[in-house]
């Protein structure tokens, strides 16, 4: 029989992600090694895990509002009943497949359940993909015999007492085997510099009303190559740009894609990177020694890619514009001045490389199996 592991994380994929690489990783290490992932019922966790062809059981757990509306205190009453509702449902699954060790990535879901198996005596772990700690991760750091971390910048946010190693956020395979000039060439791509942009799934209206601008100016001169994702919530894009003089048919060296469904080729083939701050985002920036001009989404718990943001900006590896500060004319000054000076350009990509740890899964890996050891 091959060692039992308990994976639990959810509510976005920057919490389910990390889980998923590691439990992969396990597989391939260990084949016989049996896998449950404990997500939130109606979270995308159900999706993502089923997908990737793991077990999945769900309790039902929901977060405070900070906003204090009446419906908003209703929500808050409803919550604290599931805290208690959610641990019962946690035990439960918790004695009935009995995991030799439990791994926590974030989300309210791995709050009950990290909680309720370090009560019952089961080796916990967890993993924190953000510089700045999530509140659930705080919470469940003394009760866990490790916290992962994804940078050092995080280490000062814990008591000394909490065992903290730095293990990296894990990146997916077809990220780090893309290759520049193969993808470059399967895109179609000239010479000129490629700039890469996309908003991700939270918020990406502000960034596209930049964007409307940089590619309609970009239009103009000709001088770049570009693929933007605008997202599947923002319809009145398109209609912005033709608004600004753009017109597709002239500018087949600018390509707009609702979805950037080939991301690991377009990431190798890019010269500077225009997104958010999300963990996972960087992770893979970083991992292709990409420039990148990072805009954080202001609507994040913690403003954590605020945080994470900072983590590059302080090492010479992006820079930053903070959505308050965001207009189509900054953008547009920022990545010309850029992509103008090579020398920037390079020692940008050059930094964020320095900041990878290629080895995450590994490292995740380890600090699993000396958990069980440990017991």
């Amino acid at each position: 029989m091959g060692i039992k592991v308990l994976f639990t994380g959810g509510g976005t994929a920057g919490h389910i992600n990390p889980a998923l690489a590691a439990a992969g990783y396990l597989k391939q290490r260990e084949p016989d090694a049996q896998i449950l992932y404990v997500g939130n019922k109606g979270g995308m966790e159900e999706r993502l895990v089923a997908n990737a062809g793991y077990e999945i059981r769900t309790v039902t757990i929901s977060g405070f509002q900070r906003k204090l509306t009446p419906k908003n205190l209703a929500r808050n009453a409803q919550t604290v009943v599931r805290m208690f509702t959610a641990s019962a449902e946690a035990k439960k699954i918790l004695r009935e497949f009995a995991p030799d060790v439990c791994v926590g990535t974030g989300g309210y879901v791995s709050g009950p359940v990290i909680r309720e198996a370090a009560k019952l005596g089961i080796p916990c772990v967890i993993h924190e993909s953000n510089a700045y700690p999530g509140v659930t991760t705080k919470m469940l750091a003394k009760s866990v015999r490790t916290v992962m971390l994804a940078v050092p910048d995080a280490r000062k946010y814990f008591d000394d007492s909490v065992n903290c190693t730095v293990t990296g956020n894990p990146v997916r395979g077809e990220v780090l085997a893309a290759e520049r000039e193969a993808s470059r060439k399967a895109l179609g791509l000239d010479e000129r510099p490629l700039i890469l942009s996309f908003g991700g799934s939270l918020g990406a209206s502000a960034l596209n009303r930049a964007a409307a601008y940089m590619l309609a100016e970009s239009g103009k001169e000709k001088r770049f190559q570009h693929i933007h994702g605008y997202g599947q919530h923002d319809e009145k894009f398109l209609e912005e740009l033709q608004e600004l003089g753009f017109r597709q048919e002239e500018n087949p060296q600018i390509r707009l894609l609702e979805y950037i469904d080939n991301m690991p080729q377009c990431l190798s083939a890019a010269d500077l990177v225009i997104g958010r701050a999300g963990a996972m985002t960087l992770s893979e920036i970083e991992a292709k020694s990409k420039a990148s001009i990072l805009i954080p989404s202001p609507n994040v718990a913690e403003n954590h890619q605020f945080h994470n943001a900072m983590a590059l900006v302080r090492r010479g590896a992006a820079e930053i514009i903070e959505e308050k500060d965001l207009s189509g004319e900054s953008l547009w000054k920022k990545v010309t001045k850029i992509v103008s000076d090579p020398q920037r350009l390079r020692s940008l990509g050059e930094n964020a490389g320095k900041m990878e740890i290629l080895d995450a899964n590994e490292r995740i890996y380890r600090v699993i199996r000396a958990a069980v050891k440990q017991n």
